[in-house]
């Protein structure tokens, strides 16, 4: 998907309006947040936090490694 749009100044703001496609296709509705990840391919508009996934994938190999120990406190 390759749709152009423009920067445009809201406030005193820049701001992109996004194609009704590409919003569509990373399921967001007005008012929803997004994160803008700069990678060495260009920019990412995500719904999803990058640096709360890695803290979530950090704490679930940090359960697992610590299984044993998770079932005797859960007693």
């Amino acid at each position: 998907m390759a749709d152009k749009t423009k920067i445009r100044k809201i406030g005193g703001s820049l701001g992109v309006i996004l194609p009704k496609a590409a919003y569509d296709a990373i399921e967001v509705r007005e008012n929803d947040e997004v994160y803008v990840v700069a990678t060495h391919d260009g920019i990412l508009i995500t719904p999803y936090d990058p640096d709360f996934a890695d803290t979530l994938e950090d704490a679930r190999e940090f359960m697992r490694s610590h299984r044993d120990a998770f079932k005797e406190l859960a007693k």
